[in-house]
């Protein structure tokens, strides 16, 4: 049961960052244990996403050298003269791929102080003009000239990550109550990855690093720089610390989890808190996604979990769809105004649109 510390004002008070954190710790490495462990496992999984819609994850196989070296690899492109990162600024692509400057991007309408690129799954563009306008999102990276071995570490860590999700996500079917590959269609040999490398300059007001905001797909997968915190999560009218523990991804879940099984688990409202004046905190996520076409299936619970299900969450401002494009391209809409009045003029202002 989570006991975190009261606060009188979450919404706004980003100053103040006196939580206590409290989330579950799972270890992937039980489901390949005896029985007993692995239900045990499925059970923990099932109920973190329940209650919280956020845990820890140990036990990944990811080698503690990989993450060093992503960090490393992060490090060095941030490190990198202007004029080299704005080679692949996010403007230049109509696909939202490439290198976002501090304050270039919003959450809920406000600035986020943070830099990034922003990495998805490398494929070619969609020429079809009959196509939905989610599928403008395929297309290529842009990878910067000036440092050839960005495109090598994170190709390889979309991999190991890609499999560390499939097997949660096959875990999740099986903790409620359906076959273990009920899932795997949404995905095909397509799946939406995006993974940003992050970086957050201290500033002296402790101010929105990131916006409150829910994840629009299904998986995300954190890897948080270690000794660093900011990451908070919403809980029971209070704001939990989520700092990195080391070695562990923070795992949570998007919306279209809680589309797949009518509210039963729970995609829930983070932010990232600014670091202070003196510090940098960086980040590497990864989201883990459906095909851009692909529906997500609305799975039968078993009834005692049903009876637990608390609906769809109902925002007439994020109307959440079951087809991961709708959201995704909405969402990249919005958090990148300039490069969809850049290059995509016609859909500025809509709402999910699909044709």
């Amino acid at each position: 049961m989570l006991r975190p510390r009261r606060r009188a004002d979450m919404a706004e008070d980003l100053a103040d960052v006196n939580t206590t954190t409290a989330l579950p710790v799972l270890d992937l490495s039980e489901l390949d244990r005896d029985p007993g462990t692995a239900a045990r496992f499925r059970d923990a999984l099932r109920a973190a996403t329940h209650e919280t819609g956020f845990f820890y994850l140990v036990g990944h196989g990811i080698p503690d050298d990989v993450v060093r070296g992503a960090f490393a690899e992060a490090e060095r492109f941030f490190a990198l003269p202007d004029a080299d990162k704005l080679q692949v600024e996010m403007l230049r692509s109509p696909h939202f791929r490439g290198y976002t400057r501090t304050g270039g991007e919003l959450t809920q309408g406000r600035v986020d102080w943070r830099e990034q690129i922003d990495i998805a799954a490398e494929r070619a563009t969609c020429d079809d003009p009959a196509a939905p306008a989610y599928m403008r999102l395929e297309g290529p990276n842009l990878w910067p000239a000036a440092q050839p071995d960005l495109r090598r570490v994170f190709l390889d860590w979309e991999r190991r990550c890609s499999e560390v999700a499939m097997r949660l996500m096959r875990a999740w079917a099986v903790a409620l109550g359906s076959p273990a590959e009920v899932f795997d269609g949404m995905f095909g040999n397509r799946p939406s990855t995006l993974i940003k490398l992050v970086r957050y300059p201290g500033r002296e007001d402790r101010g929105q690093g990131v916006g409150a905001h829910k994840d629009p797909g299904i998986l995300t997968l954190l890897m948080i720089e270690a000794g660093k915190g900011g990451l908070q999560i919403e809980h029971d009218a209070t704001w939990i610390d989520a700092p990195a523990v080391p070695g562990a991804f923070v795992v949570n879940i998007g919306e279209l989890m809680e589309y797949a099984t009518n509210g039963y688990l729970k995609a829930t409202v983070h932010r990232v808190v600014s670091p202070p004046p003196d510090e940098v905190r960086m980040s590497i996520p990864f989201f883990f996604n459906p095909a851009l076409d692909s529906t997500v299936p609305r799975i039968e619970l078993p009834a005692g979990l049903a009876s637990r299900a608390r609906g769809v969450t109902t925002d007439p401002d994020n109307v959440i769809s079951g087809t991961f494009g709708d959201n995704l391209l909405k969402a990249r809409l919005r958090a990148h105004p300039d490069v969809a009045a850049v290059h995509h003029a016609d859909l500025v202002g809509a709402d999910a649109p699909t044709g």
